[in-house]
């Protein structure tokens, strides 16, 4: 078909620079596909690594269950133990958030277990993180607020009737 043509390294730092304009544009296919360049070069680029996960996760709601495989392989890769517990916490926000977008049955109990995950892993990161961060209590107290305000339970644990009447 097509040979892709490759980024000179000179380019990485503006082509990251486009990748994070095109997120912020809610353009999400062309920062992914930016990020791709950019990792064709430099494989162990963080800042690609993470914009790539952010605009994986911008699809969430969109209903590509592909981009929750691909966003959970890139997480896989990131070096930083900070930045693996407070991204797979956005990976399982943006992921409780698009359960509630759709609001099928069960969703909420989706929603609310996806929150837990992410408070979680906000937790975690919280011990982790760098002076002056406080990014990861800012998502955990987003999660609790989206609780209360859903009124999102746990999913409760039917038993089925086996009376032999």
């Amino acid at each position: 078909m097509f040979e892709l043509k490759m980024l000179s390294a000179d380019a990485i730092p503006t082509a990251l620079e486009k990748a994070l304009r095109y997120r912020l544009l809610n353009d999400p296919a062309e920062a992914e596909s930016i990020c791709h360049d950019v990792l064709r070069i430099d494989p162990e680029n963080q800042q690609a690594l993470v914009t790539l996960l952010l605009a994986l996760s911008d699809t969430f709601g969109q209903g590509y269950a592909v981009g929750v495989t691909q966003a959970q392989e890139v997480l896989s890769r990131l070096k930083d133990a900070y930045e693996q517990a407070y991204y797979a916490g956005i990976i399982s926000e943006r992921r409780a958030k698009a359960q509630l977008i759709r609001g099928h049955p069960g969703s909420g109990h989706d929603a609310y277990e996806l929150l837990c995950e992410a408070m979680t892993c906000y937790e975690k990161a919280e011990r982790l993180r760098p002076p002056k961060n406080d990014d990861a209590l800012l998502h955990w107290n987003t999660c609790a607020r989206l609780i209360m305000a859903n009124q999102l339970t746990p999913r409760t644990e039917e038993k089925p009737d086996l009376s032999l009447e």
